[in-house]
Parts: C-alpha cells; sequence; structure tokens
C-alpha cells in the first residue's frame, strides 16, 4: 500500500517547501526517540516523508506515481540508508545528514533541525564578556527617600593600564596568532552517539583577534586585564525600597578584548522608629492628649527635613489623619510627597476628682 507522506506531516499536497521543512520540524523534535516521550517508528516514518517531499525531483515523482525511483533506492523501503543505523540499543549516525550529502538526499541542516534538542548546531561567534558582580549595600531611611551617592572600593579583573588591554607590552610589535592562522577562529569536529558536528570556536589563544603580541606585556603578562581595586560610584535615586537592585552597565569584570560584565548593587533599608514610606508619601503616628483633641492644639514634630510645627485642630477624632504638603518622598526636582500624620488620641487610666467631676459636667451637656 502506497504511503501517503503528506498526510504523514500533516501538510496540504500544495504545501511549500518551507511548510514542508516546517512540518518536519515539530514532528522530529517531538518523536525523536532519544527525547523523553518519543516514538522511533513515527520519527522513522516522519523523516521518511520529509526526505521525498523536501526534493523537488523525488516529490515529483511521488505525486505523479505514488512512489519514488531516483536516488538510488526506493522511498518507502529504507530510507534511513547513509544516516540511520541501530544495534540492539540506540545507536544513530547522522553523519551523512546534512545539507543534501546523504545517500538519501536530505536536504537540510541537522544542526538547524536538531539543535534546540540536543543543544549543538552551528551558532555564531559570541562577543566575549566578562563576569557580573554582585554587591549588598545598607541604606539609613532618610538616605533611601531623598537619595545619595556611594563609593566602594572593588577589588576586580580591569582592563591593565599598562598595555591598555592589548596584551602587548607598549611598542611591541603584533603577529599572527600561530594557534588560528590569524583566522581568530578554531574549527573543531567532534564525534557523537549521533554522529560527527563540527563547531566553530573563538581562538582561546589571540581571543579572536587573529594577531598575538610579539612581546607580552610585563604587568599582565599577555592577559590584557588584571585584579586591581577600584573605586566605583553609585547613584541611589531617591525613593529606592529595601531589595532593590541597581545595574551599573560596564562596572564587572573585564575580559580581554572583550566587553566588561555588568555591577548589580542590592539596597537594604534601615527601619525608621518614626516613619515608614507608602508610595511617595511619608507616614507617621501622632500620638495627642485628650484634652488637645478637644480643644485643639499645637504640636512640634521631628520630619526629615526638621522640625516643624502641627496644627491639631479642635474636636478632631481618633485615627484621623493630617495632611502636610510636601514633605513626603522626592517624585522629580520640583515635586515630593506629603506627610500623612495618623492621629492617635491618648485617653488617661485614672482620672482625679476634678477631672471626674468635669467629664460628668460634659456627659451631662451630652459631649
Amino acid at each position: 500500500m502506497n504511503k501517503d507522506y503528506y498526510d504523514t506531516l500533516g501538510i496540504a499536497r500544495n504545501a511549500s517547501k518551507e511548510e514542508v521543512k516546517k512540518a518536519f520540524r515539530n514532528l522530529a523534535h517531538k518523536y525523536h526517540p532519544d527525547k523523553k516521550g518519543g516514538d522511533e517508528k513515527k520519527f522513522k516514518e516522519v523523516s521518511e516523508a520529509y526526505s521525498v517531499l523536501s526534493d523537488d525531483k523525488k516529490r515529483s515523482e511521488y505525486d505523479a506515481y505514488g512512489r519514488v525511483f531516483s536516488g538510488g533506492q526506493n522511498a518507502g523501503t529504507d530510507p534511513f540508508g547513509g544516516f540511520y543505523s541501530q544495534t540492539g540499543s540506540s545507536n544513530w549516525d547522522f553523519s551523512n545528514f546534512t545539507q543534501g550529502q546523504g545517500q538519501g538526499g536530505f536536504e537540510f541542516d541537522l544542526g538547524d533541525i536538531f539543535g534546540d534538542i540536543f543543544g549543538g548546531g552551528n551558532r555564531e561567534t559570541r562577543t566575549r564578556r566578562g563576569t557580573d558582580v554582585s554587591i549588598d549595600i545598607e541604606l539609613s531611611f532618610a538616605e533611601a527617600i531623598f537619595g545619595v551617592e556611594r563609593r566602594v572600593l572593588l577589588r576586580k579583573a580591569g582592563i591593565c593600564d599598562h598595555c591598555s588591554g592589548s596584551g602587548a607590552e607598549p611598542g611591541s610589535a603584533m603577529k599572527t596568532c600561530p594557534t588560528c592562522n590569524g583566522k581568530g577562529k578554531i574549527r573543531e569536529t567532534k564525534r557523537s552517539f549521533i554522529g560527527s558536528f563540527s563547531s566553530v570556536h573563538t581562538c582561546n589563544e589571540c581571543g579572536g583577534a587573529g594577531k598575538v603580541p610579539e612581546k607580552r606585556c610585563v604587568n599582565c603578562r599577555g592577559e590584557g586585564v588584571l585584579r586591581q581595586e577600584k573605586e566605583v560610584l553609585i547613584r541611589v535615586p531617591a525613593g529606592i525600597e529595601d531589595g532593590e537592585m541597581i545595574r551599573l552597565s560596564g562596572e564587572g569584570e573585564a575580559v580581554a578584548r572583550g566587553v566588561p560584565g555588568d555591577l548589580y548593587v542590592k539596597i537594604h533599608v534601615k527601619s525608621h522608629p518614626v516613619f515608614r514610606k507608602e508610595g511617595t508619601n511619608l507616614v507617621m503616628d501622632l500620638s495627642i492628649k485628650m484634652s488637645s483633641a478637644l480643644l485643639g492644639d499645637e504640636y512640634s514634630i521631628g520630619t526629615l527635613d526638621g522640625e516643624i510645627k502641627v496644627k491639631i485642630p479642635e474636636g478632631i477624632t481618633h485615627g484621623e489623619i493630617l495632611r502636610v504638603r510636601g514633605k513626603g518622598v522626592p517624585i522629580d526636582k520640583s515635586r515630593r510627597g506629603d506627610l500623612l500624620i495618623h492621629i492617635k488620641i491618648n485617653f488617661p487610666n485614672k482620672l482625679s476628682r476634678e477631672a471626674k467631676r468635669l467629664v460628668e459636667e460634659l456627659k451631662r451637656e451630652g459631649i
């Protein structure tokens, strides 16, 4: 019985080559026998279908006659010649399974199709990057509210001042790297359980530059970097929260012929005995006497800006909030949040005879 390769891949008969490849990619990832939950039989079926439908000549023969005559073998008998074999355990040989070079005429790149299964495949050479550094700093409540500048001394890898990071002794000429012959890259071929893979990586000797110094820097011994102490300025913005992180780009560990990592600063804010932060506002509790609540009064309170006087209106109630505008957290250069004062009325535990008499008179008056 002839096999329906279009149905196997789940595509229409007029599907484009890109649609054929996309369908195979998804199904190959799903059924690959070396993946958990894979299905070897279905994997062979979708691979067989792809070997035919991805080839214009074979696809034309299949559409006309329901089978393929070209390629030295008939599709549907053994499409895995040249790239698949199994002897007891999984032993996949994909050495010819790239760029149409296999006996089955497969026209796709194994690294492209299976790269995200095994982490292989060709990868573009990436710029070298230094390691990130993380530190913690502690701020007072006022420093966190208004912002502050801190200078910290870090010991980390930095660009060598003597050679400016080149690794060469000043005045020394550069020569072609003997390891990569000036290419800056090295190609390596490795064999694995699914065949041979070629990979290209940056030359460790020259760091991708293709040249090395004839005479290495006496300070960094040709590395271009060395461990040294550096003072870093940290600008903490106003209103920062406890536990927030500040990222300083390029202030991490340096790396020769690459970009430095970043510095991450975690902020720890000390609590305040009086104030707490709620958004852009500062909040505090103020305990007042019962007489102040009944008759009104004026209290002096210390704020983060200094001492201010707060007028207690006559007849204020317990839990009421007084708002002092512009004494909260800075929003920008011209605006600030407010100071919110929660009123707590202190009721006496014991009253003198005279106080009781006065309260009883108030009671008789309905107060």
